[in-house]
């Protein structure tokens, strides 16, 4: 096995300890490293950590080390709680992935109908979106985006892996807004319920 030099090193062990997925430049920053020496040592780190037993993954620019999907049950306990989707969440949340940084107002005119302030509420509850600043025009409303924890949980690495318009139209489905999301289910989510999710706590052994 090739030894690692001080850098990559230090990111790993930073890596190993940090409690949330870390950016690049905070790595570089506490390092006092350059950029450039920060990635060479992520990209050296996901070549020696990949097949293994802890993969190095990263999501929406931020990177952490995990244990792979196949191995995942080994080490933890499961506690789900079902918390069921409505279906204006659901469009809400679709509309949000592919349109962001979208304002309520916008979300509304995709929809048709007036979104609740609830249903937003229900989202930043479980992490998936997020505040995103405000629009620059009268009244300057607030504007939402997806988060990090959105890509977690449906295993993708940025919004670009959202099914394209494409892949809609090829299994029939005309109107992102309201079949987005079942695609997105379809690959992230085995048994969940059509505008339902199972939001899991884990519990670690």
């Amino acid at each position: 096995m090739t030894a690692m030099d001080p850098t990559t090193r230090a990111v790993q062990a930073m890596l190993f300890a940090a409690d949330a997925p870390q950016s690049p430049r905070d790595l570089a920053e506490r390092l006092g490293e350059g950029l450039a020496e920060v990635r060479a040592a992520l990209a050296q780190l996901a070549a020696h950590h990949a097949g293994s037993g802890i993969e190095l993954v990263e999501r929406g620019g931020l990177w952490q080390l995990q244990t792979p999907a196949d191995l995942a049950w080994l080490l933890r306990r499961e506690r789900d709680e079902v918390r069921k989707l409505s279906r204006a969440a659901t469009e809400v949340l679709a509309i949000i992935a592919y349109h962001e940084p979208v304002s309520r107002a916008e979300i509304e005119a995709i929809r048709g109908v007036q979104t609740a302030k609830g249903t937003l509420d229900v989202l930043m509850e479980a992490g998936w979106i997020a505040p995103a600043g405000r629009r620059e025009v009268p009244g300057r409303p607030l504007i939402y985006k997806s988060t990090p924890a959105f890509l977690t949980h449906f295993g993708l690495t940025s919004r670009k892996d959202l099914p394209g318009i494409d892949d809609l139209r090829a299994a029939g489905l005309l109107d992102p807004v309201d079949t987005a999301f079942d695609a997105l289910f379809d690959d992230a989510v085995d048994d969940a319920d059509l505008g339902s999710v199972g939001i899991h706590k884990l519990v670690w052994m």
